[in-house]
């Protein structure tokens, strides 16, 4: 018995989407993951933590090939995988149809085609869907020569051009000529009627998915340094941004390891408001404030039966994230359990996530926007909670089990009450909250000056009365709570950048294994674009643009970025690819634009 082919690196995968869900792809063509109807439904093909019994779509060659070219189309979501076979080469063409609405369309349409070149080449088609955590096989029948499989109120179609007769589980075997594409369309419906695309009108709706995307990436300043590796960031963004909510997912995966072989697994398949929040100040600073205009909305629908407490974590739709569970039976990522659904962060208080929302707003506000009435509303209720409580310890960015006194908390809590006076210059407050708000924030500042500083390391430190120190301080440059020409604000750069170096240009977020759960993890990617950021804000050009460009050479051959990555072995880990890390990419790219000059390099 031939044992099934282990995962490929996370790295290795490219990411298709429609805004909507999406999927992650190897370069041997096997789609290893897809869940449905959205990012955080069942996984209708899991292999990639559930095993072969979880289910994949491999369309590519018949037998092992060299990949000699692997890209995205220019400025667009189409994904292109060519292979050399024989005398011959095999090109997939792939990606999802993200414009749906006002027609007559199912809600999700992946268009994959195979087409050759020199020669005829040997191919695949391996059909295997498997619905959630029991690996459901599916109901089949066909109609119009489709291949139709149920799952009561869950349905999807397989159709071909030339037609092929698949059969789910067996793989089929198929000559592609050239000139003489192989073009498969799978369709995925839940409660709605399930509407056949033929495979050429299919193909169509694609090539007019590229053009709109490119139009979309024209819109992107053109004087942007490094404005491809950007391009290609905010079009990840706007992939995992939730379209019928507005709302951006943490990451479309769930459990991939921080830790390969360990506990570190947990689902991103939701919406941090504090990662969504960096995200829009990310589209606000190249011209897209559509992007933000549509989170803040949702913002306010979401937290509005419970505000003025925010949420650290909510689902797509604004509402409870489930409880964290385990799922029995699935093997994990290079065997690393748990794999989970849900996430615990839900019930914690994380005082952090004030400050980033509110600054959001506030960007939004400085490019001439003027927030609605009940979203100042909301706004002035979270600067009124950070005013009362801010002295209260919390879970911090880094979601610990144990609540502290986070000197990073503390800052965005100084932020929080800083932008919403910001904001107030041009929008109604009563001189009372006003009043209220200064004296929090100079209180903030004072008592963290006080308690959050190691005069010795010539530092703030990661909470009070530790020496431990937390990468996440890297934006004090960016809140101006101390001048950037500060030796306090240098200082701290300069320690995290030494003590918490996991090899340049990669940095660990603390001090490895300091947080209460077993294992190790790797180096934390948004760290290294913040500390960029640093750089460049305080006036240290050459090195934020040699460290950014290091980055870039680390990126997946696709120009993807998972949360971490192993610092002995380069190997991506954690959840991929990641919202935070691209658009912290985005944050740094713009902070080397914007590089004031001062500093070291006058």
């Amino acid at each position: 018995m031939t044992c099934p082919p282990p995962p490929a690196p996370i790295s290795d995968y490219g990411l298709l989407g429609d805004t909507r869900t999406a999927a992650l792809v190897a370069s041997d063509g096997r789609l290893d993951w897809l869940c449905v109807p959205r990012f955080d439904g069942e996984p209708l093909f899991g292999r990639l933590v559930g095993g072969p019994e979880a289910g994949t779509f491999r369309v590519g060659p018949a037998r092992p090939a060299a990949v000699v070219e692997r890209r995205y189309r220019q400025h667009t979501a189409t994904l292109e995988t060519t292979w050399a076979v024989g005398s011959g080469r095999l090109t997939l063409t792939e990606g999802m149809v993200a414009e749906v609405s006002g027609r007559l369309l199912p809600a999700t349409l992946i268009v994959r085609r195979l087409s050759a070149e020199e020669a005829a080449v040997d191919a695949v088609v391996e059909f295997d869907p498997r619905l959630g955590v029991r690996h459901r096989r599916p109901r089949v029948h066909r109609r119009r020569q489709a291949l139709v499989c149920e799952w009561g109120s869950l349905a999807v179609s397989l159709d071909s051009a030339p037609k092929l007769t698949i059969e789910p589980g067996r793989p089929t075997s198929i000559m592609v000529r050239p000139d003489h594409p192989v073009t498969l369309v799978l369709a995925v419906v839940h409660r709605e009627p399930l509407i056949h695309v033929e495979p050429a009108a299919a193909w169509e709706l694609l090539l007019e998915d590229e053009n709109r995307w490119r139009a979309w990436t024209a819109e992107i300043d053109r004087s942007l340094p490094f404005r491809e590796q950007v391009a290609r960031s905010l079009l990840t963004l706007r992939l995992l941004t939730y379209s019928p909510s507005q709302a951006p997912v943490a990451a479309p995966t769930t459990s991939l390891p921080e830790d390969p072989g360990g506990v570190r697994n947990w689902d991103y398949r939701y919406v941090w408001p504090r990662d969504a929040s960096i995200g829009v100040s990310a589209f606000l600073s190249v011209g897209k404030p559509e992007e933000a205009h549509g989170f803040l909305a949702w913002l306010l629908y979401a937290s509005r039966l419970q505000r003025p407490r925010l949420p650290a974590v909510f689902t797509l739709h604004g509402r409870h994230v489930p409880a964290e569970r385990e799922l029995p039976g699935w093997p994990g990522y290079l065997d690393s359990v748990p794999v989970r659904t849900g996430n615990g962060a839900t019930g914690q208080h994380q005082l952090d996530g004030y400050g980033w929302v509110i600054d959001a707003a506030w960007a939004f506000a400085q490019t001439g926007h003027r927030l609605y009435a009940e979203t100042w509303r909301a706004v002035r209720g979270f600067a009124d909670l950070v005013a009362r409580c801010w002295q209260e310890p919390d879970a911090g960015i880094w979601e610990v089990r144990t609540p502290s006194q986070h000197v990073h908390s503390k800052l965005m809590g100084w932020l929080a009450l800083d932008r919403a006076l910001c904001i107030a210059d041009t929008h109604p407050l009563p001189e009372r909250q006003r009043r209220a708000w200064q004296k929090a924030r100079d209180a903030i500042a004072a008592e963290v000056r006080t308690y959050g500083f190691d005069s010795a390391a010539r530092s703030y430190v990661r909470s009070y009365g530790s020496q431990d120190l937390d990468a996440a301080l890297l934006v004090l440059p960016l809140l101006n709570m101390d001048g950037i020409e500060s030796p306090r604000v240098h200082g701290t750069i300069d320690a995290i950048r030494d003590r918490l170096s996991a090899g340049d240009p990669l940095l660990y977020r603390y001090p490895p294994g300091r947080d209460g759960i077993p294992g190790g993890e790797g180096a934390f990617l948004p760290c290294s674009f913040w500390l960029v950021q640093a750089l460049a804000r305080t006036g240290r050009l050459s090195e934020a643009v040699e460290l950014f460009q290091t980055m870039l050479d680390h990126a997946s051959p696709l120009g993807l970025y998972a949360e971490e990555m192993d610092p002995t072995t380069g190997a991506h880990i954690g959840n991929y690819p990641q919202t935070l890390t691209h658009a912290a990419l985005i944050q740094a790219a713009l902070a080397i634009r914007d590089a004031p000059a001062i500093g070291p390099e006058t």
